[in-house]
């Protein structure tokens, strides 16, 4: 909003003496100012949604399987969750305010956050409100949200594909560390790669919010490596420079990958270890969507594999730990278990690390693993 009015008014603000308000014309501007933007808004709204959510009764209730875990999370009970509302507000404010709010993929983006974000919180607020509505409808079953998140990634990966017919660029599929591989792709494979990369994604991030500080820190890391992508991918002579197809618009998405950023580190005030809030599905489905979008418009789903390791893994390691048990039980009559606990950070956990060795530690490996993503932009 601020981009389009200044931008359509440069010349009067210019006679005005207002000139220097062109910075916000250019996309490294905006992107730090979606950062600091995005981290204030968490800042200094905060409180008052964690009092409001406290009000509400609107406390997490963590329960496992295991004993042994179950005392190591008995101090989370009653931690106010759904604070993936301020993550939302975060960001949709930075991006509304800074960003291109006519470009295409601004405005799929912002659906795409709102849309899981709608999920994620009806999905919530069922199951932290079942006890006062009498132990009903304990939140939407796993076929009622992978129906609502496939539904909605189709619809908007479509519509992406369908808007890159006009750049013909953006429907390859490009592969790290290789310059000259290129798949195109038709219709089906491109809303079939991109739902799954979006849907995946937003499950493996929600996954991973089972620890305080992990989901948001991995988060925020991932966003920084590909914030960089997005400024070389839409800046023709960085995209030039380093082998890389220029997409036109595309250095929107360092605006939103700013705005995420900045909204992770101000969560993060609030969510390190103890943490005062959780961020739910509500923000969690969100943030894990919305990576997967960005990923979707930088033709770079592969990359956001190997960023979002920790993510993968996590996905992974409850995905064989339930196949598996239910493949030896069908066998023998007697389920058998690949790790000690999925998902992964518990395994971890049961393995004698304490929660925070579990969050640094993958926070550094997330770290090591965006370091080694850039690293294939020179590489190239």
């Amino acid at each position: 909003m601020l981009f389009w009015l200044i931008k359509h008014n440069l010349e009067s603000l210019e006679r005005a003496g207002f000139g220097f308000l062109r910075v916000f014309t250019f996309v490294e501007f905006q992107a730090v100012g979606a950062v600091l933007m995005s981290f204030f808004v968490t800042l200094l709204a905060g409180p008052k949604v964690i009092a409001g959510l406290r009000r509400m009764r609107i406390g997490d209730r963590p329960a496992f399987d295991q004993p042994d875990i179950n005392a190591k999370m008995a101090h989370k009970a009653d931690t106010p969750t759904m604070g993936g509302v301020l993550i939302l507000v975060a960001i949709a404010s930075a991006t509304l305010v800074l960003a291109d709010i006519r470009n295409f993929h601004i405005q799929i983006a912002l659906i795409c956050l709102l849309g899981l974000g709608l999920i994620g919180a009806v999905d919530d607020w069922l199951k932290l409100t079942a006890g006062r509505r009498g132990g009903g409808r304990q939140g939407l079953s796993s076929i009622e949200k992978l129906l609502f998140q496939f539904g909605l990634a189709i619809l908007l990966t479509y519509f992406t594909w369908r808007y890159g017919q006009q750049v013909p660029a953006r429907n390859f599929l490009y592969f790290p560390f290789l310059k000259n591989v290129m798949i195109p792709l038709g219709a089906l494979a491109f809303v079939t790669i991109g739902t799954l990369v979006l849907v995946g994604f937003s499950n493996a991030v929600n996954l991973s919010d089972g620890l305080d500080g992990l989901a948001a820190g991995c988060s925020a890391i991932v966003s920084i490596a590909f914030l960089i992508l997005a400024l070389v991918i839409g800046t023709r002579g960085f995209a030039d420079a380093l082998l890389f197809t220029y997409i036109k618009g595309s250095d929107q998405m360092a605006v939103l990958c700013g705005a995420m950023l900045g909204a992770c580190l101000g969560f993060l005030w609030f969510n390190c270890h103890p943490a005062s809030v959780f961020m739910g599905d509500t923000g969690s489905l969100a943030l894990g969507g919305l990576l997967g979008y960005i990923a979707i418009v930088l033709r770079q789903e592969l990359l956001l594999v190997l960023v979002g390791g920790i993510f993968v893994a996590e996905a992974a390691s409850t995905f064989l730990q339930v196949s598996w048990f239910k493949y030896t039980r069908w066998r023998s009559g007697q389920g058998k278990r690949i790790f000690l606990m999925a998902p992964l950070h518990h395994h971890f956990q049961k393995k004698g690390w304490s929660e925070v060795q579990v969050v640094v530690r993958f926070w550094l490996i997330t770290a090591m693993l965006a370091t080694m993503a850039l690293a294939t932009i020179k590489l190239r």
